[in-house]
């Protein structure tokens, strides 16, 4: 699914019911670091039992204090599901930033 987004910030939350793996979080903004301004999401997307998340061809990056992922100057991104292989893939377009 393709997004139009400056920013998205990837977390997690505790696996649900008899889940095996933990519900994946990805937040999606109008600005640039919003976990510096605490501007609210656009969008929140929840995706339980995810094993892993790979994030290909976009500059991110991970804060050790949060546990979350930031991925700023985004035009926009898309999300790809495998709920089989308990798998998202994301990739998307950035601008210079």
């Amino acid at each position: 699914m393709k997004y139009k987004t400056n920013n998205i910030l990837i977390g997690r939350k505790p696996a649900q019911g008899d889940d095996e793996f933990k519900t994946a979080i990805i937040a999606l903004f109008d600005v640039n670091n919003p976990h510096k301004t605490g501007t609210p999401p656009t969008k929140v997307l929840e995706y339980r039992n995810t094993e892993k998340i790979r994030i290909q061809g976009l500059n991110c990056t991970y804060y050790l204090e949060g546990n979350d992922i930031v991925v700023n100057n985004l035009i926009e991104v898309t999300i790809d599901v495998d709920q089989v292989k308990s798998l998202i893939t994301i990739t998307g377009i950035q601008g210079k930033g």
